[in-house]
């Protein structure tokens, strides 16, 4: 439930949509409408190729850098595995199922899988529940998490992190709108839905105090239980928008061909840049050998090829950091 000080913001909670009014009003969900000949999806009537979802991905892949894999620690280089945690969501275009409902695709795979390649080592993959993956890390179970782990103050306590994308969030609205989101003067009076307890929700609640005190007309807030009631809502005008994480709606526009993106800003709100990274245990050893990689797939041009391929340029970075300023703790 909302804290006291979120007040000035109009709550409504929306019940779920049943799947079927989706095929009554012909709305593509997050995974688009899929060709069973090429397994592809884009958007219905649109020519040329679409986004690979199969089996067979025909991953782009790297060779070994011998000076980078000598910063492996000495027992995972004689073990040969780099053993990574991913999360077991389905969230399209990081991590998901093809096709065949078995093969793990993704962005947050194939990176990981290029830095495993620089590396020299074999990427062994196991999919859990998020917690798990923080759990994995402690006990040495993973050497590292390509998951779309955010940077935090209090993260870094425990964990080390070599930056490997941005972390941003996106106005998703229907296509043709005319509308740009670029402050919080640009959501007063419209209705916005948002994902409950996300970072994005504590943004769009801090846009909509500051409208408040400015006497703007306040957001209105709704609230889902799944994304493909977010899609039908905005399909159907019940809402202006659908405020997400950018690679999700990112892919969402590219694979059903319905809505646009008319704003995007970092996922740390106003003063800080949030950074995606890829995470390992504190003091594992790994955190420069992972940093090097991702430098070497920057200058390469590999990295900058998966990115293109999951639609994702626009959270691309020049160069890995390690352990950069994080999300501020929320004093809670």
């Amino acid at each position: 439930m909302p804290s006291p000080r979120r007040t000035p913001v109009s709550l409504r909670r929306t019940p779920s949509a049943v799947l079927a009014a989706l095929t009554a009003v012909g709305l593509l969900t997050a995974c688009g409408a899929g060709d069973a000949a090429t397994d592809e999806v884009k958007p219905e009537g649109r020519h040329g190729s679409g986004i690979n979802i199969g089996p067979d991905q025909h991953r782009i892949r790297g060779k070994k850098v011998d000076a980078i894999a000598a910063k492996v620690p000495a027992a995972v280089r004689e073990r040969g595995t780099l053993r990574l945690g991913a999360s077991a969501d389905a969230s399209p275009p990081l991590g998901f199922y093809a096709t065949d409902d078995k093969t793990r695709i993704g962005s947050e795979i194939d990176l990981a899988t290029l830095i495993a390649d620089t590396l020299g080592l074999e990427p062994q993959f196991e999919q859990v529940s998020w917690e798990n993956l923080f759990v994995g890390l402690d006990s040495s179970k993973f050497d590292g998490v390509l998951s779309n782990v955010t940077v935090t103050e209090e993260r870094k306590e425990k964990y080390d992190f070599a930056t490997y994308r941005l972390d941003n969030i996106a106005f998703e609205a229907r296509k043709g709108s005319g509308w740009k989101v670029k402050g919080p003067k640009d959501v007063a009076g419209r209705t916005i839905a948002v994902s409950s307890g996300t970072n994005q929700e504590k943004i769009l609640v801090d846009w909509n105090e500051e409208n408040v005190r400015a006497g703007r007309k306040p957001v209105e807030i709704t609230y889902f239980q799944k994304d493909t009631d977010y899609y039908l809502a905005l399909q159907s005008g019940r809402i202006d928008a659908y405020l997400g994480p950018s690679p999700s709606a990112n892919y969402h526009v590219a694979s059903a061909g319905q809505s646009e993106i008319v704003g995007t800003l970092s996922g740390a709100g106003d003063g800080l840049q949030g950074k995606i990274a890829a995470t390992t245990k504190k003091g594992s050893g790994l955190v420069g050998a992972y940093a090097a990689a991702i430098d070497h797939l920057v200058r390469d041009g590999s990295y900058a090829r998966v990115l293109k391929r999951w639609g994702l340029d626009d959270e691309a970075v020049t160069a890995s950091e390690i352990n950069p300023p994080g999300l501020p703790r929320t004093g809670n």
